[in-house]
C-alpha cells in the first residue's frame, strides 16, 4: 500500500466542523492541522471517528477567536493547551502545540510552542504524529508515511523513553499493531515492551480495562495476544493463565452466528476457564457490574453446554435466558477449538431464534387449592413442579398441567410426612 502525502479529496476537509474551525484557527501568525488518528485513518482508508485538531494558538486566542464567531468553547483541559469547540453541534478538540520541558511520567511539564516538528515527536507511534492542513497537504515529521505503507507500528524515537513517560503505552502498542499493523510487532518496540512490563503495576484499574477490551476488538487480536503472552505481559495483566486457542474460536463463532464484536465474550474466551478467574479479572480491570456478570455466567458451569440435545438445550435456554444461554454456550464452543466441526454448535447457538421458551403456567393459585399453605412450602412445591415442567419438556396442555400439579403435591406430601 502507498501512502498518499495528500489528502485534499478527504470530505471532511471540504466542509464541516473541522473545515469551519481550520479557517477559524488559521491565519493572522497563526496555523491549524488534524492530527493523530483521523490522519491515519484517512490514509489507510478507514472511517474517520474523531477529528481533533492541534493550532499554534494559545488557548486564551482559541476562545477568543471562537467567541467571536459565536462558536461554544469549553476549557476542557486549558492548563494542558487543550479546549473543546462545539461547532454544528459536534464537539473538535483544540490543542496547542506542546514541546516536553520536563518529563516525569504521565506528569511531563510542557510548554506551549510553535514547532510542529517537536509536537510530533511527543506522541507515542509514528503512525499517530502525522498531520494535514487545510488544503489537505500531509506533513510527516516522524516517518509515519513509510510505517502506514509498510502497516508497521513503531515508536517514535527511543521506545525505552516513551513507554517510561507512560506505561500504558506498553498495552496501546499491541492495540494498535492488532488494529492497524500487519506481520510481526516492530522488534525494537516489542523488546522494549517486555522491559518495561514491571511498570504495568502502576497502571489503574480503569486505564487498563480500557486498552484491554479495545485491543480485544481489534481484528488481529489473536496475534496480538500471542505476542503479548509469549512476552509475558498478559500474565502481567490477567494475573492468572491466558489461553490462545478459545480467543481465535470465539472470534470464528462470533463471525459464523453475525455477532457483532463482544470485548468480555473474546475476554472470557482468552483468560477464563472457571467462575475464580472472572472474579479475579473484573477486579483487576474493575469491570462494570454488567460486564462482570458476563464474565461471571461464562465461567460458571460452560462445560455442560457442550454436547446436548435439542430437549436439554431448551431447559438451559429456559434457565438462562437466550443471552447468558448464547455467550456460554459460544464459550464451550471457543473451549472446543478451531478444529471441532460448527455445525452442531452453530445449531444449539441458534435456537433462540428458532424457539421461545414459554413461561411457566402454574400459579401459586394451583396449589392452594390443593391444600398447599402460603409460606415457604408453596414456593418450594413450585420450584418442584417447575422442575417437573421443564422434564416433561413444556407442556401446556391443561390435563397434563393438572397432572403435574397433582403429583408434585402427592410428592411434596408424602416426602414430608417422612
Amino acid at each position: 500500500m502507498n501512502a498518499a502525502r495528500s489528502l485534499c479529496d478527504a470530505g471532511w476537509l471540504k466542509s464541516g466542523p473541522a473545515v469551519r474551525v481550520l479557517s477559524l484557527l488559521g491565519g493572522n501568525g497563526e496555523e491549524a492541522r488534524v492530527v493523530g488518528g483521523a490522519v491515519r485513518n484517512a490514509l489507510m482508508g478507514l472511517p474517520v471517528v474523531e477529528i481533533d485538531i492541534a493550532t499554534t494558538a494559545p488557548p486564551e486566542e482559541v476562545m477568543r477567536r471562537a467567541a467571536a464567531a459565536r462558536i461554544r468553547s469549553i476549557p476542557t483541559g486549558v492548563e494542558h493547551g487543550t479546549v473543546t469547540l462545539v461547532v454544528e453541534g459536534k464537539p473538535v478538540e483544540v490543542t496547542t502545540l506542546r514541546e516536553d520541558v520536563e518529563t516525569f511520567g504521565r506528569k511531563a511539564r510542557v510548554a506551549f510552542g510553535r514547532d510542529w516538528a517537536r509536537d510530533a515527536q511527543r506522541r507515542d507511534f509514528t503512525i499517530n504524529g502525522l498531520s494535514v492542513d487545510s488544503g489537505g497537504t500531509v506533513h510527516d515529521h516522524v516517518g509515519g508515511l513509510d510505517d502506514i505503507a509498510a502497516r508497521r507500528v513503531r515508536f517514535i524515537g527511543d521506545p525505552d523513553r516513551r513507554i517510561a513517560e507512560d506505561y500504558l503505552r506498553i498495552l496501546r502498542f499491541f492495540r494498535i499493531h492488532a488494529a492497524y499493523g500487519a506481520g510481526e510487532p516492530d522488534r525494537d518496540g516489542y523488546l522494549a515492551c517486555i522491559r518495561g512490563r514491571a511498570g504495568l503495576a502502576t497502571l489503574s484499574a480503569e486505564r487498563l480495562r480500557a486498552e484491554i477490551l479495545k485491543l480485544l476488538l481489534a481484528d488481529g487480536a489473536v496475534e496480538a495476544a500471542v505476542a503479548m503472552e509469549d512476552g509475558g505481559l498478559l500474565l502481567a495483566v490477567f494475573g492468572g493463565v491466558a489461553y490462545r486457542g478459545p480467543l481465535a474460536a470465539m472470534m470464528a463463532a462470533e463471525s459464523a452466528l453475525e455477532l457483532a464484536p463482544d470485548p468480555i465474550r473474546r475476554l472470557a474466551a482468552l483468560a477464563v476457564s472457571v467462575t475464580e478467574d472472572a472474579r479475579r479479572l473484573a477486579q483487576r480491570l474493575r469491570l462494570s457490574n454488567a460486564e462482570a456478570k458476563q464474565l461471571d455466567s461464562m465461567g460458571h458451569r460452560w462445560w455442560r453446554l457442550g454436547s446436548m440435545d435439542e430437549a436439554t438445550a431448551r431447559r438451559r435456554l429456559y434457565r438462562l435466558g437466550a443471552t447468558r444461554f448464547r455467550d456460554r454456550l459460544m464459550q464451550a464452543w471457543s473451549k472446543a477449538g478451531l478444529g471441532a466441526d460448527p455445525a452442531p454448535w452453530l445449531n444449539v447457538a441458534t435456537l433462540p431464534r428458532r424457539w421461545q421458551p414459554p413461561a411457566f403456567p402454574l400459579k401459586a393459585e394451583d396449589f392452594i387449592v390443593r391444600g398447599i399453605a402460603e409460606g415457604p412450602a408453596l414456593g418450594h412445591v413450585l420450584t418442584l413442579a417447575e422442575d417437573a415442567w421443564l422434564a416433561e419438556d413444556f407442556p401446556l396442555d391443561s390435563a397434563r398441567l393438572s397432572a403435574i400439579a397433582d403429583q408434585t403435591v402427592a410428592r411434596f406430601t408424602r416426602d414430608h410426612r417422612l
